[in-house]
């Protein structure tokens, strides 16, 4: 281990090539919802370290995952293009390749690019331009003969024990307490790994490092002192609008249902163990920052702190993802280090197609021209668009527009609509009967999807689109074919 004693006395153009650009370190959750910190206004949510971030950093109150699900989400990261443009409509695989690809641009940039954690990539080993990849993709095994190193260490860690121990699917509402050693769990695996990459990193340039954490995503399992810690706390209640009363029955009897009510008890277990798991991934994230502290890099660190999409945990009778609601769609952003303002909120309409020429931006270059993103500090756009194919059931497959203070959702299936009043209804308990705004908002999304063609707009008119179109024509074909 290189200590900081070694590294100050490392050659002179070696510290001045650090200290000429920031290192930059993403760090990100799977299935975060955006209003799931204390600094996002739930006082029962104990993110110490994020909210740090936030009052030191910059906080996007309006953030969204256009298409809030695990893969165009991590689409929209590497990339930095819209769902159309990546070409992930919905939940598929990550294309092979792409014209330019976030940890390849960093690469190019002058950066040494390490990924730790979940990529959710297929291949699962593909690198999309990073040096080295550190896999936990739980329990998932696209490739075959694939073991992440999550599970390969686990084998040597604990050869007797089984990593699923606890007894929780991957998509389950149900939560219970890690059942292993605290040591044992992904997201400490995750911590550590990258703690140790930061106490160990003796390299002349600088580094470019995401971390991916496979939680608060269910299964909900924090160790027992986090699920301790609010075992009584008085947690946020489901919200449920009176329009979502179609979602009270079960969609099966399998503990991996998309809608369904589960009763008070269970829906609040299930929050029990989702808030565990978020405060557990906030204590490593803050061990990842007192690695960056140790080795003096903490203020020359560029951060910034998302997640793919959010969790509904029982809101409107919903669980999972994919769903156009906040608590699904709004997600964590915070942007902190060099040339970024401390201790500002900003409403702008954000999204995780932001995160490449932001990243790129603070490596001291350009986003490419492929990318339709923008620079997070200096964003500004007055809506962001959303939408998600067939997920689940042919019901739940729709488009919309939102600007954080007004959404309006378009269902696909029969060409329904919703408006939400965000600002003075967050929760979107009512439907908004506001003819004005509803007008706007259609006309909106009209001019949006015209240039599609005509089985999304014909003779001016939105028109429902009954069958699935999980994938736009820009997305790239397999490497093989090319």
């Amino acid at each position: 281990m290189v200590t900081r004693r070694q590294f100050c006395a490392a050659p002179a153009f070696v510290r001045a090539l650090a200290r000429s650009r920031p290192h930059v370190l993403l760090l990100m959750s799977d299935q975060h919802r955006g209003d799931w910190m204390g600094c996002a206004g739930q006082p029962a949510i104990r993110t110490p370290n994020l909210d740090w971030l936030a009052a030191s950093g910059v906080r996007f109150q309006n953030a969204f995952s256009s298409t809030p699900t695990c893969t165009p989400a991590r689409a929209a990261l590497l990339t930095g293009m819209s769902p159309w443009k990546h070409g992930m409509l919905g939940y598929g695989r990550v294309a092979e390749r792409y014209p330019a690809e976030l940890p390849a641009l960093m690469r190019a940039a002058g950066y040494f690019t390490l990924g730790i954690g979940k990529m959710h990539w297929s291949p699962q080993r593909a690198l999309h331009g990073f040096h080295q990849t550190i896999l936990d993709e739980s329990g998932r095994v696209e490739t075959p003969g694939f073991r992440s190193d999550y599970r390969a260490w686990f084998a040597s860690e604990a050869p007797h024990l089984d990593p699923d121990a606890t007894g929780i699917g991957w998509n389950d509402y149900k939560a219970a307490p890690y059942v292993l050693p605290e040591r044992l769990h992904p997201t400490a695996w995750s911590g550590a790994c990258a703690a140790r990459f930061i106490e160990g990193y003796n390299r002349a340039e600088p580094f470019f490092l995401k971390v991916s954490f496979a939680r608060p995503h269910s299964p909900y399992d924090p160790p027992g002192r986090f699920w301790d810690m609010y075992r009584d706390a008085n947690l946020p209640p489901a919200r449920i609008g009176r329009w979502a009363e179609r979602f009270r029955p079960r969609s099966s009897a399998r503990d991996d249902i998309w809608h369904g009510d589960v009763g008070p008890e269970l829906t609040r277990r299930a929050r029990i163990g989702y808030s565990g798991s978020v405060s557990f991934v906030d204590e490593q994230i803050g061990r990842i920052l007192e690695a960056l502290q140790r080795r003096g890099w903490l203020e020359e660190t560029f951060i910034v702190y998302l997640s793919d999409h959010g969790d509904m945990t029982g809101d409107h009778f919903l669980w999972r993802k994919s769903y156009a609601y906040q608590a699904s769609a709004r997600i964590p952003m915070i942007v902190r280090g060099p040339g970024a303002p401390r201790g500002e909120v900003r409403t702008v309409p954000v999204e995780i197609r932001d995160v490449l020429p932001t990243l790129v931006a603070a490596a001291g270059g350009e986003a490419p021209r492929e990318s339709d993103g923008q620079n997070l500090l200096t964003a500004s756009r007055p809506w962001i668009d959303l939408e998600h194919d067939v997920c689940y059931d042919r019901a739940n497959h729709w488009n919309a527009l939102t600007d954080g203070r007004w959404k309006y959702i378009y269902h696909a299936l029969d060409g329904s609509e919703q408006l939400f009043d965000l600002a003075n209804d967050p929760g979107e308990l009512e439907e908004s009967d506001n003819e004005e705004q509803l007008r706007l908002w259609r006309s909106r999304l009209t001019e949006h999807l015209a240039p599609r063609g005509e089985e999304w707009v014909r003779n001016g008119r939105l028109v429902p689109r009954p069958r699935s179109r999980l994938y736009s024509p820009c997305y790239p074909a397999p490497a093989s074919a090319g």
